[in-house]
């Protein structure tokens, strides 16, 4: 029998207020995944966090982009790099802590890269069509960097299992995520379908 693998989802305070939220949930069901768990929850500071735990290395990385955009807007560089980038998680922890998000830890076959192509790119710009970012919103970067904002995004998704695992422990107890079988899961993980059509 295939590993049912668990992933953290969340919609955002911009797909909350934009009453997306069934939209989003339902592209998920429709791929056969299983919701463990659900909640609406307004974010605590410390928990962005840390849900989005970075390395200097990230903050300089993402900060040389935002300096870029920057200077191709002809505005001014005002610090180094490092404390641009720092400044998109001090800027997600005021948009996450702005509203209710929907938390969810989703189940099934390979559920990390499932969700991952449902939801599409970080950036809306350049996520595909088809894709809940790409459908949804049109968000970019460049704009979010210039206006010293969070990029809207309309959700997060877990990159990796082992992330997701960690995500999930940040957000949900474990009395918080239940065990249940659907019908479906028998076609897709029950190895025996003899006499089905009986």
């Amino acid at each position: 029998m295939p590993k049912k693998e668990r992933t953290y989802v969340m919609v955002k305070p911009d797909g909350v207020q934009r009453s997306l939220i069934g939209n989003i949930v339902s592209r998920f069901e429709k791929t056969g995944l299983k919701i463990a768990a659900l909640k609406m929850v307004v974010p605590k500071e410390e928990q962005c966090w840390e849900h989005y735990k970075k390395d200097d290395a990230w903050f300089e990385e993402k900060g040389a982009l935002i300096v870029k955009d920057r200077e191709a807007a002809g505005l001014a560089i005002e610090k180094e790099a490092i404390e641009y980038g720092k400044d998109i998680i001090r800027q997600l922890a005021t948009f996450m802590t702005s509203g209710p998000v929907v938390a969810m830890v989703l189940e099934g076959n390979q559920s990390v890269a499932i969700v991952k192509k449902l939801v599409g790119g970080t950036e809306p710009l350049t996520s595909d069509v088809g894709t809940i970012r790409g459908d949804y919103t049109l968000d970019s970067y460049a704009l979010a960097g210039v206006d010293g904002r969070a990029v809207r995004n309309l959700i997060h998704c877990s990159d990796k299992p082992e992330e997701a695992e960690r995500e999930i422990k940040i957000w949900m107890s474990d009395d918080e995520i239940l065990q249940y079988r659907l019908v479906s899961e028998e076609i897709l993980y029950d190895v025996n379908l003899d006499g089905i059509l009986e």
